[in-house]
Parts: structure tokens; C-alpha cells; sequence
């Protein structure tokens, strides 16, 4: 059985009912806020191994409470809502959501993706090899190897592979990975950003045509599976 605790922050009670059913059947302990005001207490109070958050909230924007949360809360954020734009799922992942689901979901790919970002805050910082499947990257020898043969990579390609390693199962804005890796200036610059992906994937993935590590999440970055 699962002992993490999951902080649902959600004004409808149909929703919170729903999602609190299929959490505790997987074994999650689970807390229930309807405004951003008593998730905050909450949250604050006993911090959760995850959040998941919905942007319209009555007394403030749930995107307004994501920012207000990064700012000591370190365990992954999903944000919920019924909103399905790209400008609202990028704002929300530029501030710092592991996630965007939108509503309704279907509740086995909510599961699954709450599984991902679980697994991925229960990585050691010192861990020194993340190993994918075929894939393999010794993080302090700097050495990266597909089916254990080693792949050689430039500089700036190895450190944009070990951003999305780092990250797996978190979707990456261009924004994000564009002043992660090149700086500030460099954020608007997206088939840049294009061009080195298309490279890495050439060296990576059996197919490049149809990658299984670097996937494409159309109009708002990446997603390292």
C-alpha cells in the first residue's frame, strides 16, 4: 500500500468525492481544500508528497496559488482544469506544474501520471547513473549509453539530455529548457531548441522518426519518457 499523502485543492465536491474514491483505493492518504486559502493552510501546515490543483478557485486563481506555493513548496504540483488552451497549460508549466490534466479526465492516465511524478521526487539528488530502459547516463562519468554501447554527444547536447533525464515524465516548456540550457536571451529561439532535439534523437532512439524517450507535446515543449 502506498503511503503518500495527495492535497487535492479543488472547489467542486463532485470532483474532490471522485478523486479522494480512487486515490484511497490505491493506498494514498488524502486531504481536501475547496479554497487556495485553506490549501495553502494545509499545505503549509503539513506539506503533502503532491498537490493537485485546480485553476479556478473562488477566492484566487489557481495559477496565482502555484506561483505562491513554488516558492517553498519542492514536491511536484498537477494542475487540474476544465480550461484546455495552450496559453493556460504553458503559463501553468512555466510556474512550475509537474502537469496539466484537463477535465474530464480519465482517471487511469491521472493515476499514472500521479505514479511519474511520485517516482520522479523520490529520486535522490546524489543519484549518479538514470538509467531508461535501453538508455543509460553516468551523470559523473558524463558518458551516455543506448543498448550499452556509448553514444557521443556535444557539450550542449549532453546537457540538454540530462535536463530532460532529470525531468522525466514532466512536460517542458521551450521557454524552460530554452533558458536552462542557452540563458535568457535564447527563449524565443524554439527551432533552435528544434534542431538539437532532432539531433539527440538521431543518437538515442532506435527510431527518430518515432522516439520513445524525447516525446513532442505539440505547441508546449518536450515530455522525457
Amino acid at each position: 500500500m502506498n503511503k503518500e499523502e495527495i492535497l487535492i485543492i479543488d472547489d467542486e465536491p463532485q470532483i474532490r468525492k471522485l478523486l479522494e474514491i480512487n486515490l484511497e483505493s490505491q493506498g494514498y492518504r488524502v486531504r481536501q481544500a475547496e479554497t487556495a486559502e485553506m490549501g495553502l493552510q494545509l499545505a503549509a501546515n503539513h506539506p503533502p508528497d503532491l498537490i493537485l490543483l485546480d485553476i479556478g478557485l473562488p477566492d484566487k486563481s489557481g495559477q496565482d496559488l502555484l506561483v505562491e506555493l513554488k516558492n517553498w513548496y519542492n514536491q511536484s504540483i498537477i494542475m487540474i482544469s476544465v480550461l484546455d488552451n495552450e496559453e493556460e497549460i504553458v503559463k501553468a508549466l512555466d510556474n512550475g506544474a509537474s502537469d496539466f490534466v484537463t477535465k474530464p479526465f480519465r482517471t487511469n492516465e491521472l493515476l499514472a501520471r500521479i505514479r511519474a511524478c511520485l517516482n520522479r521526487n523520490k529520486v535522490e539528488d546524489n543519484k549518479t547513473v538514470l538509467t531508461f530502459n535501453d538508455l543509460q547516463i553516468d551523470l559523473l562519468a558524463r558518458t551516455v549509453l543506448v543498448n550499452n554501447e556509448p553514444v557521443k554527444l556535444t557539450a550542449t547536447e549532453y546537457k540538454l539530455l540530462v535536463l530532460f533525464a532529470k525531468n522525466a515524465g514532466r512536460v517542458l516548456t521551450h521557454q524552460f529548457i530554452l533558458k536552462e540550457i542557452w540563458g535568457v536571451g535564447y527563449q524565443s529561439d524554439t527551432q533552435y531548441l528544434r534542431v538539437f532535439v532532432g539531433t539527440i534523437r538521431k543518437k538515442i532512439e532506435q527510431n527518430p522518426n518515432k522516439p520513445v524517450h524525447i516525446i513532442t507535446e505539440s505547441g508546449v515543449g518536450y515530455r522525457f519518457i
